[in-house]
């Protein structure tokens, strides 16, 4: 019986060593980013550990980038890279963005209802997040090198718009911005934070369609207007460097259903007015 249940479960004898590796390292600095938003404690000594978790996260992001384009280099991509990739995604780009996001608000509001709210609104991200990672794993075929669209806001992208906000937080508390009212900055940030949370984590389970930026800006050949509409978009972010990531994730998270929604209502087309009498009994 043993023996035969054996038979049926496939083995696993070979894996990528350096894929494997990269997609372990973005599990790691999902973890240490947990560690480090769990020593923001309220006071001005906890507040750069905001924008460290951030940053750990989008590092995470770069190693969830590396490992499928080393993968494919090499020609290893494996349901077991795929599995495994998903599993660390749900580490850094699910607990780790909602665990921060506990910690980011609602210190605007001493009531504890404001607080349980957010604690739902967490654990919806998480769900949502999770959700995400298994519809992509059923749907996307094992290389995904050809496919330059998205079904709903990826987890990444939306780990990456609560992570710009928490780095753009912690870099308050460092003195980087002078003349502006920080504690009411901070607030801005918290009520935002936790609507800005709701909304991403119910259009990662969207059908909302989502371009692969990197595919999109970088493959192929383009127009020179295209080279010029990316050197322009670049000169804007490193003038305002201190908001360039929070501008790009959240213009990446909302901008885009917005232009989907305005497009959609654009191209439909007007119903014909009903036949009236004189239409259908004519004289």
């Amino acid at each position: 019986m043993e023996s035969a249940f054996t038979d049926r479960v496939p083995s696993l004898k070979k894996i990528a060593v350096l894929p494997t590796l990269l997609t372990l390292g973005n599990a790691v600095c999902g973890f240490a980013a947990i560690a480090c938003a769990g020593k923001i404690d309220g006071t001005e000594l906890g507040e750069p550990y905001f924008a460290l978790s951030g940053w750990l996260i989008i590092l995470a992001m770069l190693f969830d980038s590396l490992d499928g384009y080393v993968a494919r280099l090499a020609r290893t991509t494996s349901k077991f890279g795929a599995e495994l990739d998903s599993l660390c995604d749900a580490i850094s780009f699910g607990v780790a963005p909602a665990f921060l996001l506990l910690r980011m608000g609602p210190g605007w509001s001493p009531s504890p209802v404001f607080h349980q709210l957010l604690a739902c609104i967490a654990a919806l991200y998480v769900v949502c997040a999770v959700l995400r990672l298994a519809r992509f794993n059923v749907e996307t075929p094992l290389d995904p090198a050809g496919h330059r669209r998205f079904r709903g806001l990826p987890s990444p992208g939306a780990a990456g718009c609560l992570a710009s906000l928490a780095i753009l937080r912690g870099d308050l508390a460092m003195g980087r911005w002078s003349g502006i009212n920080l504690d009411m900055v901070r607030g801005g940030l918290e009520v935002w934070a936790t609507l800005g949370a709701l909304a991403i984590a119910l259009l990662m389970v969207s059908r909302v369609p989502y371009p692969h930026l990197t595919k999109q800006i970088l493959r192929g050949r383009r127009h020179f207007s295209h080279l010029i509409q990316v050197i322009l978009a670049v000169f804007v972010l490193v003038l305002a460097r201190e908001l360039a990531l929070v501008l790009i994730f959240w213009i990446y998270g909302l901008g885009i259903p917005a232009r989907h929604t305005l497009l959609r209502s654009l191209r439909r087309e007007p119903r014909p007015a009903p036949a009236g009498l004189d239409d259908v009994f004519p004289h």
